[in-house]
């Protein structure tokens, strides 16, 4: 009889809980549920929000990755949370997207295997999405009778066009990375085992750029189109320009220091 003991540490492991970390000014939260193929609990909808404050807060993170634990991305949200109150598990999945669509630095979704139901909201939800081959996407509310939120079907039209959204949510089928790619709900497909070298030299581009630049471009392609005198102001204060002409035209790296303000 082989006996395996069981840590404290093995244990945590194995709950459902987002994990978060920061790395060379890239914050990465991991959706960590194992028993499940990483589904998202109330409890992790929940959490998801004020985590994402204190990233946003940090003049430390340039951009943030969310994935997910192993090999699946996110199979959904947890099933069982609609038979209480559904329209409460709903307002939790959309305050969580919606955050998520709100964060002010640049956001990547980084996919392997199933990115379906709540997991593609997350993924919606980023400015990017790369994926590796293999990966399965779905939207799949029509599989349980459920109204899928008015918010997150805009965002989903908005990236892969009416007729793709509605073969999406009027099916509930599952579509591979070939045809995700062509229809715009991810922008790279990597190689198997290719997915995290990818991410990390993308994401070391994004946190080289201009945070003025990214921000202003981030509210303005989300449709907040009445900032101009704001963002006109911010540049002009920054410093960021000048020095973006200077390293070109001295053929050198930029140091950018504008970042995001931590409100306003």
């Amino acid at each position: 009889m082989i006996v395996r003991s069981v840590t404290a540490d093995s244990i945590r492991r194995m709950e459902p809980q987002l994990l978060h970390s920061v790395n060379d000014s890239v914050a990465t939260v991991v959706v960590q549920h194992p028993a499940k193929r990483n589904v998202m609990t109330a409890a992790m909808w929940r959490a998801l929000p004020p985590l994402l404050d204190s990233l946003a807060a940090d003049p430390g993170v340039r951009a943030l990755v969310v994935t997910g634990e192993g090999g699946t991305f996110c199979a959904g949200a947890d099933i069982s949370t609609l038979r209480g109150s559904p329209e409460e598990a709903q307002g939790l999945a959309v305050r969580a997207e919606d955050a998520l669509a709100a964060f002010p630095k640049p956001t990547l979704a980084a996919i392997r295997g199933h990115c379906v139901g709540g997991g593609a909201q997350l993924a919606a939800a980023c400015d990017l999405r790369f994926a590796e081959e293999g990966a399965l996407f779905g939207v799949t509310p029509a599989k349980l009778g459920v109204v899928y939120p008015a918010s997150a079907t805009r965002r989903l039209v908005a990236l892969v066009g009416p007729a793709t959204a509605k073969y999406l949510l009027f099916s509930g089928e599952l579509i591979d990375t070939g045809r995700a790619l062509r229809t715009g709900l991810v922008d790279e497909v990597l190689p198997a085992g290719e997915l995290g070298q990818r991410v990390a030299e993308f994401t070391r581009v994004l946190v080289s750029r201009s945070q003025l630049t990214q921000a202003a471009a981030k509210e303005f392609a989300n449709g907040r189109t009445d900032r101009d005198a704001y963002w006109s102001t911010q540049a002009r204060g920054s410093g960021d320009t000048a020095e973006g002409v200077a390293a070109f035209l001295e053929r050198r790296q930029p140091c950018f220091t504008w970042s995001v303000p931590t409100s306003g």
